[in-house]
This record gives C-alpha cells, sequence and structure tokens, in this order.
C-alpha cells in the first residue's frame, strides 16, 4: 500500500513539473454560426496549410453549402486553381516528397480540433519562437520540439522567448516580436482564429443541426417520462 501512495505521489510531482513547462492557453473565440469567419478561415487553410495537410473528410461542396457561399465564389476565391466543387481538400504534396523534405507525411487535420482542442490549436499556432537549434529555426510553447516549420512567420514577425526561473528550472514566461510581420498582432489573433474556427466547422460539419436537434431530443425524453410516471402512478393507484 505504502509504495502505491509514493508511487502516486511520484507520478503527480512528475506531472505538476512538466505541466509547469507549458504556458497557460489563450482562449479561441469559436462561432460555427459566423459564415464569414469560416470562409476566411476556409480561404486561409487553403492558402497556408492545404500545400502540406488535407483535409480529406470533407469536400468542397459541402463547405460552400454550409457557409453559404456560390459555389462558382467558392471555386474563384477560396479552392485552389483547377479543384473541382466534388474534390476533398486534398494536399498538393505527394507522400514522397513528404517523407523526403519532412521524414514523414503530415498528418490529415479533419479531426485534430476534435482531438486537441480549439485553444490548443490557437495557441499552437501563435506559439512558435526562434531556436536556432532546430531544424527549422524554430520550437513552440505548446509543442516542444515541433518539427513543423512556421508557415505563417511572414504575416506574424519572428518571436523571441523571454524566459523566467520557477523552481530552479528556466520556463518561457512570454513571446516578444523580434521581427515585425505584415500583419499588425489584431490581424493576425483573427486571421488564427478564423482559421481554427474553420477547424472545429470540419471536425464535426453537423454540430449545430446536432445541437438544434438535442433540443427536440430532451423535449420528447421529458415528455415521455412525465406520461410514464401518470402511467405508473394509473396502473398503481389500487395496489396497497
Amino acid at each position: 500500500m505504502k509504495k502505491l501512495i509514493t508511487l502516486f505521489l511520484l507520478l503527480t510531482l512528475s506531472f505538476g513539473a512538466y505541466a509547469s513547462k507549458e504556458m497557460e492557453l489563450q482562449e479561441a473565440d469559436i462561432d460555427l454560426t459566423d459564415n464569414a469567419s469560416l470562409q476566411r478561415g476556409a480561404k486561409h487553410f487553403v492558402t497556408y496549410c492545404l500545400g502540406c495537410h488535407s483535409v480529406k473528410h470533407i469536400r468542397y461542396l459541402r463547405i460552400a453549402l454550409d457557409v453559404d457561399v456560390d459555389q462558382k465564389k467558392m471555386l474563384k476565391d477560396i479552392a485552389p486553381e483547377g479543384a473541382s466543387i466534388y474534390d476533398q481538400l486534398h494536399s498538393a504534396m505527394n507522400a514522397h516528397d513528404a517523407e523526403k523534405w519532412f521524414g514523414t507525411q503530415p498528418p490529415d487535420l479533419s479531426l485534430i480540433a476534435r482531438s486537441r482542442g480549439a485553444d490548443w490549436l490557437y495557441s499552437y499556432l501563435k506559439g512558435f519562437y526562434i531556436d536556432k537549434s532546430k531544424p527549422y529555426g524554430v520550437n513552440n510553447t505548446v509543442f516542444e520540439d515541433v518539427g513543423m516549420p512556421n508557415v505563417l512567420w511572414q504575416l506574424q514577425g519572428q518571436q523571441r522567448p523571454i524566459f523566467k526561473t520557477v523552481d530552479g528550472q528556466q520556463t518561457i514566461d512570454k513571446l516578444v516580436i523580434e521581427e515585425k510581420g505584415t500583419l499588425s498582432e489584431k490581424e493576425f489573433d483573427r486571421l488564427v482564429n478564423d482559421l481554427v474556427n474553420f477547424l472545429v466547422y470540419v471536425g464535426e460539419p453537423v454540430q449545430l443541426e446536432r445541437q438544434r436537434l438535442g433540443k427536440y431530443v430532451l423535449f420528447f425524453i421529458f415528455m415521455f417520462l412525465g406520461l410514464a410516471y401518470l402511467l405508473k402512478k394509473e396502473y398503481w393507484k389500487d395496489v396497497h
């Protein structure tokens, strides 16, 4: 029993030490009813992410219908040149080139928002900082030793970390802009938020419909429970 207690304490302390190294996640402003944000997010994904990552569980047609955009506009302003409205969002990079350049094929991002969470994605995309010891010259505050370049650095600029000492260990306190990008901080935050909003939508395109139907399902359940209770009283009223 003592060994189990000791093991539990060691695991707790180890987790606490690990967690203390991570910066607090920033909160994403997710609104799946904001079609303008979803349209911008889809455009940002195609522009900055589709070169390496795919979201193969959805088609351009489905996006056009869900975010209320004309199919011709979808192909002209959002989808890459030559894409069909019935195409899935497949990466332009083939597996051979991916393994040659990155050592592995970049993952499909269809369910990344469901597995990681919107706040994690938002903080990750904003959390790249200069680290010359890494192959791509960057590291990340929420994904240490990340194997991905910062594809948004020209928009955000380049950040450097400010360290602080906690319990004898150096941790990142905050990031500051070392070299300015083409966007202001507010503009970049909106771009990242739109991109995350789109990925949350892609993870469950029927989320709003599910929530709408859920209200009717709960109403039916409560109504059924009321009828079942009245029926029970009727059957048992003469039982002594």
